[in-house]
């Protein structure tokens, strides 16, 4: 393992599988200038963080690479681009001069400005120089490594597939909501048939599955996908409830089977990928 200031790298050099895992919104570090800056209670940030997805990660993997993230995504959010900072909290977000994204006029740029119903998370503004200073410091060094990662896996097996693994929150009732969501960008990011081999694993474990709605994949899927070139990118949404207990924080009853789950899923797009990388030696 090694380790960085912001995420932990697992795995060998060269790797050892055409599957590389990312988590990098599991993060439970908050720097002290981060709470210093608070408006709302600490705890209050854990709703932004993807609950102890880093453990399912950490748990189902073998020898895949694996990228897991250290700081906390209210500190800087890694599935966002570099450009996709807020003018209401950033005093360099208007040096860009670009339109801003869905994503940062709800609040949920390149640093969350809101989460949930508490409103404005921050007591002021951000100064340019520090979210500079964020960008430089932990995404720019997660976004190397990751795209280090998928070059080497892809120039061992003639082709990368990069796992993306996220959780969210409960879409309704267990009985009629999906409870993976798998997101390839509508296509962009991966080919058809891994998406296919995902939500066939997941049935026969009997979790209702949905792609791309509502969660088709963020900046990681677009950065890091790119069929054409033989790197294929998958984001996975688990629902919380799947693997957390009642109050959706703490690891429940049901981490195990789902940590099954992921594994038989990386199983699946390993055995995906190999024909092809095969083919390609």
């Amino acid at each position: 393992m090694t380790r960085t200031a912001s995420f932990e790298r697992h795995g060998p050099v060269p790797p050892a599988s055409p599957v590389v895992l990312s988590a990098p919104h599991g993060g439970r570090d908050y720097p002290d200038a981060l709470v210093e800056a608070l408006r709302v209670p600490p705890q209050a940030l854990r709703a932004l963080e993807d609950r102890h997805v880093d453990m399912l990660a950490r748990d189902a993997r073998r020898d895949e690479t694996l990228l897991l993230a250290t700081r906390a995504r209210a500190w800087i959010d890694l599935n966002r681009a570099e450009h996709e900072r807020d003018p209401q909290i950033d005093d360099g977000a208007h040096l860009l001069g670009r339109p801003l994204s869905t994503k940062v006029r709800s609040g949920l740029g390149l640093v969350p400005r809101r989460v949930g119903t508490l409103g404005q998370l921050w007591r002021g503004r951000f100064a340019a120089d520090d979210i500079a200073a964020r960008i430089h410091a932990d995404h720019r060094p997660y976004h190397l490594a990751l795209g280090e990662a998928l070059a080497a896996a892809r120039a061992r097996f003639g082709v990368a597939v990069l796992l993306d693994i996220h959780s969210m929150p409960p879409l309704g009732a267990p009985e009629s909501a999906p409870r993976l969501v798998v997101g390839d960008r509508f296509g962009r990011s991966a080919a058809a048939r891994f998406g296919a081999r995902v939500e066939a694993v997941a049935r026969l474990h009997g979790i209702a599955v949905a792609a791309n709605t509502p969660y088709a994949g963020g900046h990681i899927l677009d950065r890091h996908g790119d069929p054409r070139r033989g790197v294929h990118a998958l984001q996975l949404e688990f629902d919380r409830s799947l693997y957390l207990d009642a109050a959706l924080d703490a690891p429940g009853p049901g981490a195990p089977a789902i940590t099954a789950l992921l594994r038989a899923i990386i199983d699946a797009i390993t055995d995906e990928a190999l024909p092809s990388a095969l083919a390609a030696e």
